[in-house]
């Protein structure tokens, strides 16, 4: 393959540092140290990118950039902040025990700094109690994809292979404005009118389906799995079922069919508000695409929108129930795909930063697993911690009693990404210590006790792994600021600190040498793989296990058998509950949260760049006219809406891309804007992710003082447009 050069007068090859599509850009800087990014061809994006791409090197000037640590809002040196840190968390390990120490990582970090942090937490402070962001993102894609195919790697399949479908079923997600140059790759199945979008709101990716481009479903909030049982009922009824792929390589249809025989079609409508013609339309496009019935390919796609639920793992199930019915995953051209959103939520959770799992995406209560990492590391096995708590619940324990005294932040900006906001800036101010690591002061970062100034992407070596499990190289185009250090030096320094013995390189390529060996054997295999083959052969997706020759890697999974005990997948019946936070007559309408085309998380970057701030400076919510003029709301006007667990007040935006009974608010901002103080934290029971993207909401006109707004939802919205 072609050598990728680091570091040329061509500039340097790197990756944009937003979304898991990882699109490759090039970074050029001039004399006078002026930083540009052009789109380079990649199979993912083809060079191109999304406003956030090409504005991407406005972060490295950020006027508020962090270049020295601070100790209670004060600047002061690294020796004094070190020292501190050191210093209190050795006297609340040793008053309250090591899990009075919690970690929150984040899926934005590199592999090498993912797998650094695991390290640190269950060696050096011997915590159990380290999760991070991507709980928020890929939990129940993970679990739902574990439980039936065996493993999970977010796309099994290179991305490319979409443009030979010729129907794709794509759940909850909102390609078109999160990641734009993921468009492309549907251009075929939308020639062929193939392209079922399931949303509730009319988004820029349902309109995709517009001029016969295909179906737009637009379901009940929080019905999504019933929508998947009801087509998987069609689908066998109809006889569309690939016997013979189900003879072959899975267990359970019984079972299965069984339990989908109770969502027969006009029940279906009944729950969905789906009429039946366009459910039998849904489910017949799948089943002419699929290889068994003579077409030339489909793939059902998931995406948050149906996975942030207190159901989303049971949703994932049904969907991959519905590939299988149809022979789809393991077959060239066809599959099931979950879209990973953070840079690296794939390999965050691979290496060690979930409170379950070791590097190699090792469960961490495996006897087997525990020994091989632990002889890497140099430990005794039985030192290692057992699982810890997801997200939400560690969020939750922070400073109550027997819970964690301090918290270490790298890459989270939870005061606005997590749900139920306010609860988690009140436990963030009950603990004793909170240390946040950025290269912003974000909104986390404001309240915390000390903040450490670190890299950010172009300022550092290290890896990432994509939404299709490509491992790909992120390289240095300039040096940081001075008195910035990487999160690999802060660990390394912190534990020679705490007086560790076990050893931490800041050298990310012998980092990711020793992540390698850690992963050697797992199902997430990266120990055919160093910086060095990276850069000679960038095309490749894990698992690349060492030998004797070069793995070429595994671009497409489950292609001869899945990786459970008998090499099938199975089949398993799940049931349809609803929404943990349903409808009542002080709450009557679904509120609905996502993103924004100029806006990445939780804004903290984003928010720094005047031209993605011009696009979109201030929070809104969206709202049909029909409810508009029921509630005396015209556009413009500010609106409040109330939920058990808070309340917002933001600008009215009418629109008939909206059922009438629903409303959609973007969670980019912080302060009266956040639409996180208003989601729910239930969790769902087999993944612990939260359900962002749907609770019961009351909404009707502000009538109290605009200057309601003047807070911190609006940050550097006015300076940065000046």
């Amino acid at each position: 393959m072609a050598q990728l050069a680091a570091v040329t007068t061509e500039g340097a090859a790197t990756h944009c540092p937003y979304c898991a599509l990882q699109c490759a850009q090039t970074l050029h800087t001039s004399h006078e140290g002026a930083v540009t990014a052009a789109g380079r061809d990649f199979p993912t994006n083809k060079g191109g990118m999304c406003q956030k791409g090409w504005t991407s090197p406005t972060l490295l000037r950020a006027t508020d950039r962090l270049t020295t640590p601070l100790l209670h809002g004060r600047p002061v040196s690294w020796d004094t902040a070190m020292t501190f840190v050191a210093d209190r968390l050795a006297a609340l390990r040793a008053e309250h025990g090591p899990e009075s120490v919690a970690v929150f990582g984040g899926g934005g970090l590199t592999n090498e700094k993912a797998y650094a942090l695991g390290k640190f937490a269950r060696t050096v402070l011997a915590t159990p109690n380290i999760d991070y962001n991507g709980r928020f993102c890929m939990a129940s894609a993970a679990a739902g994809a574990n439980r039936t195919l065996g493993l999970d790697r977010g796309l099994p399949f290179p991305l490319a292979d979409l443009g030979g479908a010729q129907a794709v079923l794509l759940l909850g997600s909102n390609l078109a404005e999160t990641m734009p140059p993921a468009v492309q790759h549907l251009a075929g199945v939308r020639a062929t009118g193939g392209l079922v979008v399931v949303d509730p709101r009319r988004s820029a990716t349902a309109d995709l389906t517009a001029d016969d481009g295909g179906l737009h479903v637009q379901p009940v909030p929080g019905t999504d799995l019933a929508l998947l049982l009801g087509l998987a009922h069609i689908v066998l009824a109809e006889g569309f079922a690939d016997v013979a792929y189900l003879d072959e390589r899975t267990t359970g249809l019984d079972d299965l069919r069984r339990s989908v025989a109770l969502w027969w079609p006009e029940r279906t409508e009944q729950v969905t508000g789906v009429p039946v013609a366009t459910l039998r339309r849904a489910a017949f496009l799948l089943a002419n695409a699929s290889p068994s019935r003579g077409g030339s390919g489909a793939y059902i796609l998931t995406g948050r929108g149906v996975e942030q639920s207190t159901q989303g793992t049971d949703t994932v199930t049904a969907a991959i129930s519905l590939a299988l019915l149809l022979g789809l995953p393991g077959r060239v051209g066809s599959g099931y795909g979950a879209i990973t959103g953070q840079g690296n939520g794939q390999g965050g959770r691979e290496h060690g930063q979930k409170a379950d799992q070791l590097p190699g995406y090792r469960s961490i209560e495996d006897d087997a697993a525990r020994a091989h990492v632990a002889g890497v590391w140099g430990v005794d096995p039985a030192d290692l911690p057992r699982t810890g708590m997801p997200a939400i619940e560690l969020l939750r324990s922070l400073g109550t009693p027997g819970g964690p005294k301090a918290l270490l932040v790298h890459g989270s900006n939870v005061v606005v990404s997590a749900p139920d906001a306010d609860r988690v800036r009140e436990r963030l101010a009950s603990l004793d210590l909170l240390v946040v690591c950025d290269f912003l002061p974000s909104e986390t970062a404001l309240l915390a006790d000390v903040v450490l100034p670190v890299t950010q992407w172009a300022e550092e070596e290290g890896t990432m792994t994509s939404l299709e499990g490509r491992v790909i190289r992120r390289r240095r185009a300039l040096p940081p600021p001075s008195g910035v250090r990487s999160e690999l030096d802060i660990l390394a320094d912190l534990a020679a600190r705490l007086g560790s013995p076990v050893t931490f390189d800041t050298s990310p390529a012998v980092v990711f040498d020793e992540l390698a060996r850690a992963s050697a054997g797992g199902r997430a295999d990266y120990s055919g793989l160093s910086h060095a083959r990276l850069d000679a052969e960038p095309d490749l997706f894990w698992p690349v296990p060492a030998g004797p020759t070069p793995h070429p890697g595994t671009p497409r999974m489950f292609l001869d058998r899945f990786p459970t005990p008998d090499g099938r997948a199975r089949l398993v019946p799940v049931d349809h509950r609803g929404p943990s936070d349903d409808l009542r007559p002080d709450a009557p309408l679904f509120l609905i949260t996502g993103r924004v085309l100029a806006h990445y998380q939780s804004g903290a970057q984003t928010r720094r760049v005047p031209e993605l701030v011009r696009s979109a400076p201030t929070p809104f919510v969206e709202l049909h006219p029909l409810l508009a003029d029921r509630l005396d709301i015209s556009e413009g006007d500010l609106v409040q809406l109330d939920t058990e667990r808070g309340r917002g007040v933001v600008r009215a935006r009418l629109t008939d891309a909206l059922r009438p009974d629903t409303v959609f608010m973007p969670f980019h901002w912080a302060g009266t804007g956040s639409a996180n103080r208003l989601t729910t934290d239930a969790t769902d029971p087999i993944s612990g992710m939260p359900e962002f993207k749907v609770c019961a909401v009351d909404l009707r006109r502000w009538v109290g003082p605009a200057e309601v707004l003047d807070d911190e939802s609006l940050l550097f919205a006015e300076e940065v447009r000046a």
